[in-house]
């Protein structure tokens, strides 16, 4: 009876730390498309920055031609 019920013990055990586990993934996983949201956020604004410097700089420099 003994054999069983440890078994049955460590299964359950398992499960959980399955689960456990499961759970950490998740949550770093949401964390890190957080972070990838937020980055493409900066880039598209250093892109638009960037653009409008260059559209700025060719206008400048038509006045020089």
């Amino acid at each position: 009876m003994f054999w069983p019920m440890l078994a049955i013990a460590l299964g359950f055990l398992g499960i959980a730390v399955l689960g456990v586990l499961g759970i950490k993934v998740f949550v770093e996983a949401q964390r890190l498309g957080r972070q990838v949201a937020d980055t493409t956020a900066r880039i598209n604004r250093a892109a638009e920055d960037l653009e409008r410097a260059a559209g700025d700089l060719a206008r400048s420099g038509e006045g020089l031609r």
